[in-house]
């Protein structure tokens, strides 16, 4: 894997926020959750579609702090745009794992 400069990985806006929302995607090729994220006053609620049905459910998603890149251009997931990528990590068995703070964190806070 390529090295990064410090300044490289500054350019990357990562930041954490509150699921406020979360409903299932159906239409989606691979079986996915719609998420509305809320990153504070800032940035306010951006969407995100996530292949994370192995270890969520919507309603258990609500209220959960979450890590994602809130500066990747928003991007067609079918009939959704998402807006943000929400970051997880592969279990055992390659599913998603959602990466998080584990302590609240006031929302929109970006990792350093």
């Amino acid at each position: 894997m390529a090295e990064i400069t410090f300044n490289d990985f500054l350019n990357v806006d990562i930041r954490t926020g509150k699921i406020v929302d979360a409903q299932p995607y159906p239409e989606a090729r691979k079986p996915a959750i719609k998420l509305w994220v809320d990153f504070g006053e800032a940035l306010g609620v951006k969407k995100s579609s996530a292949q994370i049905t192995k270890h969520y459910t919507p309603e258990g998603l609500i209220g959960k702090q979450v890590i994602a890149v809130v500066n990747f251009p928003p991007r067609q997931i079918g009939k959704f745009m998402s807006e943000v990528l929400v970051l997880g990590l592969p279990d055992s068995d390659g599913e998603v794992v959602l990466l998080g703070p584990d302590k609240d964190v006031p929302i929109g806070g970006r990792m350093f």
